[in-house]
């Protein structure tokens, strides 16, 4: 078998070659990010001691512009502006505590201290301008500010200064060069990783489209081939001692041992098919095969043991099939008599179950008129129980008449008692109350007639309650009659319903008993039939078994 490198190391290598790669672009990865962190911080800081040195700066250059402007005008708002910058503003201190926390060098805290003691000693010349600006003698003020002392230790300062922001500017710019370097060498080496990463996995694609991938779909189509039942398809691969290569071997090793397999099951079976059945079964099978053999041995004896029950069992059906056929012949005779019997059973049971549906129809119309009785009864009831509630609404009403003719008959009797009284007040008054004296007979007699007709409505309306009262209590009397008839329809219609159910139910019965019988019927029929057909069968049987005893003996059958 031919050498070869095992796709499996190969393939480790270049992973692993990728994965170092991969991991060694992570370290720098975070390696960049460190530095552009740094580098950021880098920039921050070099804007934030360049703000802080000119605001260091600028407050010296705001103190001294302020007490020279004030020498030269008077004006108090510079004197207040000065104070302000030293006790509240406080720029200078500010200024360089904040550079002193982000990070100096010790050559720039002593330029900071150089002009810090610079700008102290100006301060005595300031106290005595501002001194002499208050008692008036500005001369003398501008001499203290702008006198050659004063402008060569400003010059000092000033020349301290731009020697201060430059080295600060070069060291800044020096450590973010710095950075960015690095920065730039990081990003460098992260694409050589990448490209190298890029370049190993090309090649590992390359070696598994040509090592793998393949030989992987020549395998695979020859295994198709394979599994369609062609074993002398063309497989070009050639073994070796790869993983692929064993594959292939092993391939080959299958298609040889398979053709084996079936050019001998072939020759057994063929041998079979031609009545040999004293074979012996020679090759060994292997592995999963060895049950094939196994069963083609069986199969052998089987059929051997089978063909021999076969041959005796042939002449003992022969022997049966002729009493068979007798006795057949013996059941049909009986089977048509019992056929006709049942044919005449099943006509009377017809007639019964037609007149058990007009019963039943017949039942079914009754329990509808049932149901229409039953249901005017109870639109009847109904009515008499609305005829019993307007006789009450009468009879209320009535009670209610005889209070307001108590009412009137109450209003005649004091108009009675005023036209009395207005009577005697007449005759007191003499001749002017004659005329009053009319009047009130006239209602006298107004207030009589009103408590005669009053009377008489009363006797009326009384006689009328007396009539609602009989009329409720009829009424009352019919409404309970009535409820006692729909009752009765409600218990009539149940019987009625139940008589309908009965004979609904005996009806299915009948049916069912119908048939069954036409079951029966036809069960004899085919009985009747198959008796027939099992005396022509009992006979071709008798003949059949002598041909199968014919075909059995050309069979050569193993020597027991």
């Amino acid at each position: 078998m031919k050498k070869s490198i095992s796709q499996l190391v190969l393939s480790f290598i270049l992973n692993g070659i990728s994965i170092l790669s991969l991991l060694f672009l992570m370290i720098s990865l975070l390696n960049f990010s460190k530095v552009n962190l740094q580098l950021d911080r880098a920039n921050e800081n070099r804007f934030a001691l360049t703000y802080n040195a000119n605001r260091f700066m600028n407050g010296s250059a705001y103190l001294t512009n302020e007490v020279r402007a004030y020498a030269a005008t008077g004006d108090e708002v510079h004197y207040d502006n000065y104070w302000n910058e030293i006790n509240t503003l406080k720029n200078r201190e500010i200024g360089v505590a904040a550079m002193q926390e982000i990070g100096i060098t010790e050559a720039e805290q002593k330029m900071i201290t150089d002009m810090s003691a610079i700008s102290n000693t100006l301060v005595p010349f300031e106290e005595k301008a501002m001194e002499n600006v208050k008692s008036g003698k500005m001369d003398e003020a501008i001499d203290y500010v702008y006198g050659q002392t004063y402008n060569s230790s400003i010059a000092e300062i000033n020349s301290l200064k731009e020697q201060f922001l430059a080295d600060l500017d070069n060291r800044t710019m020096d450590e973010i060069s710095s950075l960015t370097v690095r920065s730039e060498s990081i990003k460098v080496r992260m694409i050589a990783a990448l490209a190298l990463v890029a370049f190993i996995q090309i090649l590992n694609m390359v070696f598994i489209q040509r090592r793998v991938l393949r030989p992987v779909i020549s395998v695979r189509d020859q295994m198709k081939e394979i599994s369609g039942g062609n074993l002398s398809a063309e497989f070009r691969l050639t073994p070796d001692t790869s993983e692929i290569g064993m594959l292939v071997d092993s391939i080959h090793e299958t298609k040889k041992e398979l053709k084996t397999y079936i050019n001998d099951i072939d020759y057994n079976l063929s041998q079979m098919a031609q009545g040999q059945m004293d074979l012996t079964i020679t090759n060994n099978y292997r592995g999963e095969f060895l049950p094939i053999q196994t069963a083609m041995k069986e199969i052998l004896d089987s059929l051997n043991n089978a063909l021999l029950k076969i041959n005796i069992t042939a002449q003992q059906v022969s022997q049966e099939s002729e009493q068979m056929a007798s006795d057949a012949q013996t059941l049909s005779s009986g089977a048509v008599e019992q056929a006709a019997a049942v044919e005449q059973l099943s006509s009377s049971i017809q007639e019964i179950s037609s007149e058990l549906d007009h019963t039943s129809a017949d039942t079914d119309n009754a329990q509808k008129s049932t149901l229409e009785s039953v249901r005017l009864l109870e639109a009847c009831n109904e009515k008499m129980q609305q005829l019993t509630t307007a006789m009450e609404n009468i009879s209320q009403s009535s009670l209610k008449i005889g209070g307001i003719i108590k009412t009137i008959e109450d209003i005649s009797s004091q108009t009675n008692i005023l036209a009395l009284n207005a009577a005697v007040e007449a005759a007191r008054a003499g001749e002017a109350g004659k005329g009053f004296a009319v009047v009130a007979e006239e209602v006298r007699n107004l207030a009589n007639k009103s408590a005669v007709a009053a009377s008489d409505i009363s006797k009326l309306i009384k006689t009328s309650m007396d009539m609602v009262e009989q009329g409720t209590s009829l009424t009352s009397d019919t409404t309970h009659t009535l409820s006692e008839g729909v009752a009765s329809a409600h218990k009539s219609t149940e019987l009625v319903e139940n008589i309908a159910a009965s004979a609904q139910q005996q009806s299915q019965a009948l049916h069912q008993l119908t048939l069954g019988m036409r079951q029966i019927s036809d069960v004899v029929q085919t009985n009747a039939s198959t008796a027939e057909k099992s005396a022509a069968s009992a006979q071709e049987l008798y003949e059949q078994a002598e041909e199968l005893k014919v075909s059995v003996q050309r069979f050569k059958l193993k020597k027991r």
